[in-house]
């Protein structure tokens, strides 16, 4: 006879290694849900770290020497918690080149109520088809005591980097109010 006593089935230790095993499952499945839960808490704080980083937008080569502005569609990744979009349009802006090696850069969208404004090479201003507001080129008011605009067309900061790429901070900015804050 030996003097070990015999484990049965239903004995605490034998079941320790199981009830270990179906712990570390539960926690692992409790994991991925909470995982996915803080990556979208903080999903607008990761969103807004990335507003404002510089895209490169054309060329000095693409942009006439007179000054007049164009239009360039702004191209950018974007994402949120789940999903990764890949060089995908986020918004436009107006370029004018300010010399050799110098440009400037002003966002489309009317600060009144969001509209697009458009460039009148005839008048050689911006003006909002909304509400028929007119900008001076380099983004301010035409006539302020008239306009429904609260401030002027926001402009972005605008860098030449390796010889002549002209890149563009994009920022979105909050309409309809005087002080130029990011949506």
């Amino acid at each position: 006879m030996s003097d070990t006593p015999e484990l049965s089935a239903d004995s605490p230790r034998r079941n320790f290694l199981g009830q270990m095993a179906a712990g570390a499952m539960g926690l692992a499945a409790l994991a991925v849900p909470g995982i996915v839960g803080l990556v979208s808490f903080f999903n607008p704080w990761r969103q807004k770290s990335e507003a404002g980083q510089s895209i490169r937008v054309t060329t000095l080569d693409a942009l006439p020497a007179d000054g007049s502005p164009r239009r360039f569609p702004v191209i950018a990744d974007r994402g949120d918690a789940w999903n990764r979009l890949l060089q995908v349009p986020v918004g436009a802006v107006y370029v004018r080149r300010m010399g050799e090696s110098k440009a400037e850069a002003i966002h489309v969208v009317c600060p009144h109520a969001g509209c697009y404004v458009e460039y009148d090479s005839k008048q050689g201003d911006f003006y909002c088809p909304c509400h028929a507001a007119r900008f001076e080129l380099d983004g301010q008011l035409k006539d302020p005591d008239s306009s429904p605009s609260p401030r002027p067309l926001d402009t972005l900061a605008c860098e030449i980097k390796h010889g002549n790429e002209v890149w563009v901070a994009f920022v979105n900015y909050q309409t309809g109010t005087s002080e130029k804050k990011e949506a």
